[in-house]
């Protein structure tokens, strides 16, 4: 099962590539739940999927994500370590030694930074199989402040978080014209690895977002109510999210996020200016309570969002995701991105605005989950 092959060559957006992910692990776990039922909250890993040691105890909606930060740690795909349709087996040698590195990574935070997770496998692979071990050679040309390295610390006198916070609010067009937004729909195209997918993306107060993807076999759709989400993919059966999923669902379906964002967060501080680009934004980092860290990047000049970084927790490390913002334009009194760029370890995909508007009809079977399909055969793939 390769995510970044089903990425390009079936133009599925990152959160369909994650249901396919999961379906394949269910698999291995003998028999997923249907469409619609409840996987409890405090359900582990071992009690879901088969042949887990190192993880156990792990939450089970915790395994996939652990999975996905490997592969991106080492740069490489699920059959580097596990055997195709048959993921419970040891057959192949990696995943011994994969077992063997997570706990001596766990040692090592254990016996050296008090249970802090400080050393990870990305501390050493840096995106390779083999962990470098030997200083590169500086190249000719090299920077000195690569794109994203803080080029500037924070100065006592400079803005405060909130400052930052009032004026992205005022950059967009004021409270007043966030907060009379009660919906939105943009019509455009998601460029994934050079091809052109027409996309649809519906958005309603409070917290519904659907966005579709119209694929030549069919819709792909990423549904969030303002509850829950759930994913559809062409030809197969309707996941649920789970975990940061959801959180992270919230997040985008939050049409007033700009006037939300001091309550968001029990502690923001801003750590300094970078550099993105030919721009310099100033970074904030806001914390939540029982939830990983927020990056937020405003234009030093505008006062717009330019950035967002996400994470998910894993028990190996933090995955993260960003979001680059960019050709704000005027729509009934306030600014709204047409273009954001969404990266993460394995690719990133491009989503272009061609048309939006707001306050207008939206109905709630956009956002509504279809009716369950029967589950597919767990057969390993031919």
């Amino acid at each position: 099962m390769k995510m970044t092959r089903v990425l390009f060559a079936g133009a599925l957006i990152f959160l369909a590539v994650c249901a396919v992910v999961t379906r394949a692990a269910r698999a291995q776990s003998g028999a997923g739940p249907q469409a619609g039922a409840s996987v409890p909250a405090a359900k582990k890993a071992e009690e879901q999927f088969k042949n887990i040691q190192t993880l156990k105890g792990v939450p089970a909606d915790q395994l996939i994500p652990s999975m996905q930060f490997i592969s991106a740690s080492l740069g490489v795909e699920c059959d580097f370590c596990h055997v195709q349709g048959a993921f419970e087996k040891d057959d192949k040698k990696p995943k011994q030694t994969a077992r063997k590195m997570m706990e001596m990574m766990f040692a090592i935070n254990r016996d050296n930074f008090e249970g802090h997770r400080e050393v990870t496998c990305y501390s050493c692979h840096r995106g390779s199989p083999d962990p470098v071990a030997t200083p590169i050679i500086a190249a000719e040309d090299a920077k000195t402040a690569p794109e994203g390295k803080k080029v500037e610390s924070k100065d006592a006198s400079g803005p405060t978080a909130n400052d930052l916070f009032d004026k992205y609010l005022q950059a967009l067009g004021g409270a007043a014209a966030v907060e009379k937004v009660t919906s939105r729909v943009a019509k455009g195209t998601i460029d994934i690895g050079g091809k052109q997918v027409p996309s649809d993306v519906y958005s309603k107060d409070p917290g519904k977002r659907a966005s579709f993807m119209h694929l030549p076999e069919g819709d792909s759709v990423t549904a969030f109510d303002g509850h829950e989400g759930w994913i559809g993919v062409p030809g197969r059966p309707v996941r649920e999210m789970h975990g940061s999923d959801v959180d992270d669902a919230a997040i985008d379906a939050d049409l007033h996020f700009a006037t939300h964002l001091k309550q968001m967060f029990t502690e923001a501080q801003v750590r300094g200016i970078e550099k993105l680009g030919d721009h310099e934004a100033y970074l904030v980092v806001g914390r939540r309570e029982g939830k990983p860290p927020l990056r937020l990047y405003f234009d030093s000049q505008s006062g717009l969002l330019v950035r967002l970084i996400r994470y998910v927790e894993t028990p190996l490390g933090r995955l993260p995701t960003q979001i680059d913002y960019a050709d704000y334009r005027d729509v009934g009194g306030l600014k709204v991105p047409f273009r954001w760029t969404v990266a993460r370890p394995s690719g990133r995909f491009t989503i272009q605005v061609t048309d939006a508007k707001q306050n207008v009809p939206v109905d709630d079977a956009k956002f509504a989950r279809p009716p369950a399909a029967p589950e597919e055969s767990n057969a390993p793939p031919k």
